[in-house]
């Protein structure tokens, strides 16, 4: 599997700011080619405009999406709408969607599907709070949200290169304080069995990412991880610069 950088920007940055960090990234990657693919998240509203940005193994996504065609549901977006824009991937799944929007595991699982039944890539994003590591819930937390993320029969027959997880401790995002190598080991082991167990070998081929407060100062360290398949990076990402530095990192640790 190729490793995976990708930036989150959530709510920041107009359309013009969107592009132009875009266009940074995309010179980079045609002057300089990397070994691992490179992903961009970007806000709905600079969607069209970053994906007329083009590099070899970069890929953009939308943060969010509802699982329907179209109808009444205001403030939403379709898959198609942004296939339509040009972009391959969509988050499912992030703490913030948990936490501030009130989504269940249920309701991801149904975004999940859906977006792969009508032509995306998804990256699933599942994470502990810190109660919960304290309380000894990693595993139950991490297992309950993957499966209810993956748990439709569809993804089955899914090709691994159309699936991702992300792995985000709710508590080391926007923190600064990142997990320490142990943490993040532990975590994406249980995670690696656990896809293992829900798709069998193919468990085997499905990238996870780390991210938390990740830097330029903290990926290698974190990409040298026993399943540490790649990284999906916040704030770092906001700047050209700092993001291109990660990737020039993870090119060295693309398998």
């Amino acid at each position: 599997m190729k490793t995976i950088i990708a930036a989150n920007w959530k709510m920041h940055k107009t359309r013009s700011e969107a592009a132009q960090t875009a266009a940074s990234v995309a010179t980079f990657l045609g002057k300089n080619p990397m070994q691992c693919s490179v992903l961009i998240f970007a806000p709905f509203t600079a969607l069209g405009d970053v994906a007329e940005q083009t590099a070899p193994n970069l890929a953009f996504g939308a943060q969010n999406m509802y699982p329907a065609d179209h109808g009444a549901y205001t403030g939403e977006i379709s898959p198609d709408m942004i296939l339509d824009c040009g972009c391959q991937w969509v988050l499912t799944g992030h703490s913030e969607r948990r936490r501030i929007f009130r989504e269940d595991d249920a309701f991801i699982g149904k975004k999940t599907a859906f977006a792969l039944r009508n032509g995306l890539s998804v990256m699933l994003c599942i994470g502990e709070t810190l109660e919960e590591r304290r309380a000894g819930q990693l595993r139950a937390v991490l297992s309950r949200q993957l499966l209810g993320g993956f748990a439709d029969p569809l993804l089955n027959d899914v090709q691994p290169d159309r699936l991702a997880v992300a792995y985000e401790p709710v508590w080391a995002i926007g923190t600064g304080v990142s997990a320490k190598p142990e943490d993040a080991m532990e975590a994406h082991g249980i995670i690696r069995e656990e896809l293992i167990s829900r798709f069998g070998s193919k468990g085997q081929d499905l990238p996870i990412l780390y991210g938390g407060s990740v830097k330029p100062e903290n990926s290698e360290e974190l990409l040298k991880l026993d399943n540490v398949n790649g990284l999906l990076v916040g704030g770092a990402s906001l700047e050209a610069e700092s993001f291109i530095r990660i990737i020039r990192i993870g090119s060295e640790y693309a398998s």
